[in-house]
């Protein structure tokens, strides 16, 4: 009868263990399963998760927003710190596009005011002081030609101002076409050692592994 209750008690202990090994091991492979599902996330950094779905960084929406309004495709490809630069460049061409159009405005209101027939409703109060000198002399070709140097000073601003703009969209674009690309330290070449099976016995080597993005050739069998 004892030997019974023991044979009882060894099964019903070996059954417990069985039952928490196989939890254990179901716990396990749930842990995999949720890390397995995990890693498509990380193959793209700068991706985000809406609804489930993995959304891609889209190069065409980085070229869409810059070219609407500067700095915002630099904002969606996370590359903050070239905002402050855009918009520096962009400023600056805009303080010397309007500096130089009033310039143009000064010279333009000084030669009405030097045209007789055009000179109703002008003052000489009105004239910027740095033309004064020459309406005194009465040289009104020179203010002309004042006028005329900012005028293509003026066109220089645009275009540069436009110029500045596009390789703001340039920028844009190309930052996040090279989001794409693999940069981690697995590009680089690795040696491992090897084992290579041959007739009669193993030969022992070395294996050169090159990287690239996610492909891998090896070179095998160097002894």
């Amino acid at each position: 009868m004892k030997f019974y209750r023991f044979l009882f008690v060894l099964l019903f202990f070996t059954g417990a263990s069985n039952a928490a090994f196989c939890q254990q091991d179901t716990l396990k492979i749930t842990h995999d399963t949720i890390i397995a599902k995990k890693k498509p996330a990380s193959l793209y950094g700068d991706s985000a998760m809406i609804h489930g779905k993995m959304r891609k960084h889209d190069p065409s929406q980085a070229t869409l927003r810059s070219a609407i309004i500067p700095g915002w495709g630099q904002v969606y490809n996370r590359s903050y710190w070239k905002v402050p630069i855009v918009y520096a460049a962009l400023g600056i061409t805009t303080y010397v596009f309007v500096d130089n159009m009033k310039t143009v405005r000064d010279a333009n209101y000084a030669i009405k005011y030097m045209t007789p027939e055009d000179s109703a409703g002008t003052s000489y109060d009105n004239i910027a002081p740095y033309l004064k000198p020459l309406v005194d002399q009465g040289d009104i070709n020179s203010v002309r030609n004042v006028r005329n140097q900012f005028r293509q000073y003026v066109d220089y601003a645009a275009l540069v101002f436009i110029l500045f703009w596009g390789l703001n969209v340039v920028d844009a674009t190309v930052d996040a076409h090279l989001k794409h690309f693999d940069v981690t330290d697995d590009l680089s070449m690795k040696i491992k050692p090897n084992i290579v099976p041959q007739v009669g016995g193993q030969t022992f080597g070395v294996s050169l592994v090159f990287d690239i993005h996610k492909g891998k050739t090896a070179l095998r069998g160097l002894p």
